[in-house]
């Protein structure tokens, strides 16, 4: 990219790079007020970096910030049912390198998701899958070269699975053996694995410039420890998401990412039954994407800062609020904000 943008800084003639997203297509083009050629390989390179800076960060929550949740490995009885509608607001500020000619970029996005949890015994040990779907509404804005351009997208989101299995601690329980265990038990340590996948269903059109969906698929394994001691829950979890390649990136260009880190604690407390409240905070790593096997300086170094507070209605329902915010640590990326709140109705246990 360097390259590329050196070449272009050096021609006495007047560059201008813009985007259009007109009919929900992203064109990119030069502009000189002389006629100025490229060759087709180097400005199909050019134009997929462009649109690959605003793909990673005019996304509506990364799939990090998705995953920073507390209580994941709770001790929950055995063959309880879970079903929760949840709405969130985010709002984003975004910083691109000076070179791309965009400033003042935003984002404000509505976000709605499904969710259904599951518990069930494996192999001797207490189990759960999650699946969640994730369906978003929102508008990007930005100055690209002194030009205001507006993008509005409404769909669906990948939706992502995920399989969780207790491997010390928290033996497969119920009813009347499940209270019991947990009033003899106030002080216990639980060690859990998981494995994750978001599925490439979302809404996705290799010929648009922002899209919902990302084409491919992410598996995250995940490891993680839980220390409860009275009304204090201790949490530590760490993944890795591991990218698909996705060969249908925009204008038939080809998309790798090495591997993203992810570290997550939580400090939890239990006020009184149904009544909690968590601090959460969270840090990213590496996942630096390779346009056509070309490296990109786009290493993701986040933190994500989490405070929730979950909520009785009665002994099925409950609720849940959240507010997140995240911050890179390099010059080029987004700081954002959001607003979480979720009902949910549990039966079966």
């Amino acid at each position: 990219m360097n390259r590329l943008s050196n070449d272009l800084n050096s021609s006495p003639e007047k560059n201008r790079i813009a985007i259009s997203d007109r009919q929900s297509v992203a064109t990119c083009w030069i502009f000189t007020w002389k006629t100025f050629a490229m060759p087709n390989r180097t400005m199909k390179l050019l134009c997929a970096t462009l649109v690959l800076v605003l793909v990673q960060f005019f996304k509506p929550g990364t799939a990090q910030a998705q995953d920073l949740e507390p209580r994941r490995w709770s001790h929950l009885p055995m063959g309880l049912n879970v079903l929760g509608i949840g709405a969130g607001w985010s709002d984003s500020d975004i910083l691109f390198d000076p070179v791309l000619r965009i400033s003042d970029a935003n984002s404000d996005v509505y976000i709605g998701a499904a969710s259904y949890v599951r518990t069930f015994a494996f192999l001797g040990k207490s189990g759960r899958v999650d699946l969640n779907v994730p369906y978003a509404a929102g508008r990007w804005e930005g100055l690209v070269d002194g030009v205001d351009t507006v993008v509005r997208r409404r769909g669906f989101m990948d939706p992502r699975i995920r399989f969780s299995i207790n491997l010390y601690g928290a033996p497969p329980l119920s009813g009347q053996a499940y209270m019991q265990y947990k009033r003899e038990n106030p002080v216990m340590t639980t060690v859990g694995a998981a494995l994750a996948v978001t599925l490439p269903l979302g809404d996705y059109n290799d010929q648009k410039l922002i899209n919902l969906g990302n084409n491919r698929f992410v598996i995250r394994p995940q490891l993680g420890v839980l220390h409860q001691h009275y009304q204090w829950q201790f949490e530590l979890t760490g993944s890795v998401f591991l990218y698909q390649k996705n060969d249908e990136f925009w204008k038939g260009n080809e998309l790798k990412q090495d591997p993203l880190w992810f570290v997550q604690g939580h400090v939890i407390y239990t006020f009184k039954p149904g009544w909690w409240a968590s601090l959460s905070g969270g840090y990213a790593y590496d996942g630096r994407s390779h346009i056509n096997d070309v490296p990109k300086e786009d290493d993701r170094r986040t933190n994500y800062f989490a405070v929730s507070l979950g909520v009785p209605i009665n002994a099925r329902q409950g609720l849940k609020f959240t507010y997140l915010t995240s911050d890179t640590n390099i010059s080029v990326g987004s700081h954002s904000n959001a607003l979480l709140a979720a009902w949910s109705i549990n039966w079966g246990r």
